[in-house]
């Protein structure tokens, strides 16, 4: 099987929804590896496993810079509470950790990774798409699931966990604009690259960050009642997949 197909068809693990679920692997916050630096590193490792130009080799290019930059602002005071902050840039982390480095036969990803992960070698589908197709995954899915995850390890409720929320969001909202500025094809592609602005201008990373909030918010009033919140996570998955399906169109 030529190479490209077997990245787009590979299947890999994923962590599990905040209650249970059979589609994934067990998530637990306790065993997640301490520090960004470590996922960071981590990160590292997996892009030399891809080519340059595979999808999700693209996606982890973008979010390994903001690790790094996370790290360094953690590790610099820019947070007031910086064990809240490494903890839940750690787990959000290795939520994405859990999808690039897992594998094998049986094992399924979460929904929201799955068209990233099928589409990650077609020739159709430009830089910018696989970018936004793995924050959108990410922030739309994997942020909320995060934020509950860290509650948890830390004791507390998402409120206290507002402001390292909106700082690290701020982070990930000037990435996107410099990953639509270095990704987008130049004037001269303009004809060819007219479908993909229409494409990539109908996603908000604004909006989906205020939704992951809003879902961060209900899946931690919902943690008494796991079969709703189980629910309500693979409605979540579902939805933020069918967007990442929706913004890896092929535009060529």
């Amino acid at each position: 099987m030529a190479q490209r197909e077997q990245l787009a068809v590979r299947t890999v693990r994923g962590p599990s929804p905040v209650t249970g679920g059979t589609d994934t692997a067990t998530h637990d916050p306790a065993r997640t590896p301490a520090g960004l630096a470590s996922a960071a590193a981590r990160m590292r490792a997996a892009g030399t496993r891809w080519p340059a130009s595979d999808g999700l080799a693209v996606f982890n290019r973008v979010y390994l810079t903001v690790t790094e930059d996370l790290a360094r602002r953690v590790a610099g005071g820019h947070f007031p509470d910086r064990p809240a902050a490494d903890t839940l840039g750690t787990v959000f982390a290795e939520r994405y950790l859990a999808v690039a480095e897992g594998g094998g036969d049986g094992f399924r990803p979460p929904a929201c990774w799955r068209p990233l992960l099928q589409f990650r070698g077609h020739p159709g589908v430009r830089p910018l798409q696989f970018a936004l197709a793995g924050i959108n995954a990410h922030i739309g899915h994997d942020l909320p699931l995060a934020v509950v995850d860290s509650c948890r390890a830390l004791g507390c409720s998402p409120p206290a966990l507002e402001d390292e929320f909106e700082r690290v969001g701020d982070l990930l909202v000037r990435l996107e604009e410099r990953v639509r500025e270095e990704l987008m094809p130049g004037p001269d592609l303009l004809q060819v690259a007219d479908p993909l602005t229409h494409l990539v201008s109908a996603w908000s990373l604004e909006r989906a960050r205020e939704g992951a909030w809003s879902a961060a918010r209900l899946l931690w009033g919902l943690r008494e009642l796991p079969e709703l919140a189980s629910e309500f996570t693979e409605r979540l998955d579902a939805g933020v997949g069918l967007v990442g399906r929706c913004l890896l169109t092929p535009c060529r």
